[in-house]
């Protein structure tokens, strides 16, 4: 049995996403968390995925310079009822979002496929499959 590919989310998931992305960044770039750690670190959310009952929200967040992320998603998922009723009272949904913080590791990812694609022998293979790359004769 072939497993399906994942369904396209909506629009409207992309926009209620993009809404409580916006609400959050400004929660924690106000420092209205009362906490320590987020006080410390500036926290960027990159992305904010809905279910598509829109009951659900997986935060992506990543610390700026990415340091101590590991406390940072700790002070988040301690703070997440008081960011949560934040969420809930700016944006107007049926059912208040119940939020889930993930680190984004988006940024890794990108950083090892630049490596990989900087190594000289990708770079050669690169070269040759370029349409104005070097001429090698094929018999």
């Amino acid at each position: 049995m072939v497993a399906a590919a994942p369904p396209e989310r909506s629009v409207r998931l992309l926009r209620v996403g993009e809404q409580v992305r916006h609400v959050l960044s400004e929660v924690l770039a106000r420092g209205e968390v009362h906490d320590d750690v987020l006080a410390k670190h500036p926290v960027s959310v990159t992305e904010v995925r809905m279910s598509p009952d829109l009951r659900h929200a997986t935060v992506f967040v990543k610390p700026l310079l990415g340091k101590d992320e590991e406390a940072v998603l700790k002070a988040l998922r301690t703070n997440t009822a008081y960011l949560q009723r934040e969420v809930a009272r700016k944006v107007k949904m049926k059912y208040a979002a119940k939020l889930k913080f993930l680190a984004d590791d988006s940024f890794d990812e990108g950083s090892h496929i630049d490596r990989l694609l900087s190594n000289p022998h990708v770079a050669q293979d690169l070269d040759r499959d370029a349409p104005n790359g070097p001429d090698i004769d094929e018999d």
